[in-house]
């Protein structure tokens, strides 16, 4: 009887664990960012936007309880035109900052990318840096640095999405 109790209190312990996990391992951070039209092929360029995320007001009351955040995928894709071939970029890397702009950490890139990829790009992530400070902050700013294939004649709204991970601090868990 008592090794069965045991089991059970076992069982419920890694269960609340794994449900926290579950409920709560990753949580987007989303930026609309502006390709202006005047761009010129073999140049590199810089996009600023604001990034925001459904899980602002968790990260408020309770970013003390997590660690461990890293970037674990990030896309692109064309929203306006949405018909735009992100394949006229020929490079791109994706850094995420404080508002200021102090403090940017690369979290994604992509090198030659595929002139006919379409409107949409999975990104190679970066995650060798922690980003739990930046994920403490109010709101992010994304920097999209980018370097053209082909000249743009028209203006063009890019969606980033990263998803962003975290563990909850052990010293919770007792």
């Amino acid at each position: 009887m008592k090794t069965l109790y045991l089991l059970l209190v076992g069982i419920a312990l890694s269960a609340c664990g794994t449900m926290q996990s579950i409920v709560k391992s990753s949580f987007p951070y989303t930026a609309n960012v502006e390709i202006p039209g005047n761009g010129m092929a073999g140049k590199q360029y810089t996009a600023v936007s604001t990034a925001s995320s459904a899980d602002q007001a968790f990260m408020k009351h309770d970013a003390d309880n997590i660690n461990a955040v890293r970037i674990v995928s990030a896309k692109l894709q064309a929203i306006d035109p949405t018909d735009f071939n992100i394949g006229q970029m020929e490079s791109v890397q994706v850094y995420i900052s404080k508002t200021d702009g102090k403090g940017a950490t690369m979290v994604a890139s992509r090198k030659n990318i595929n002139p006919t990829i379409g409107n949409s790009l999975v990104l190679d992530i970066d995650n060798a840096h922690f980003l739990d400070e930046l994920v403490r902050e109010p709101s992010l700013q994304v920097k999209l640095v980018y370097k053209l294939r082909q000249n743009i004649a028209k203006g063009v709204n890019l969606h980033v999405v990263l998803s962003i991970a975290a563990y909850p601090n052990r010293q919770d868990a007792n």
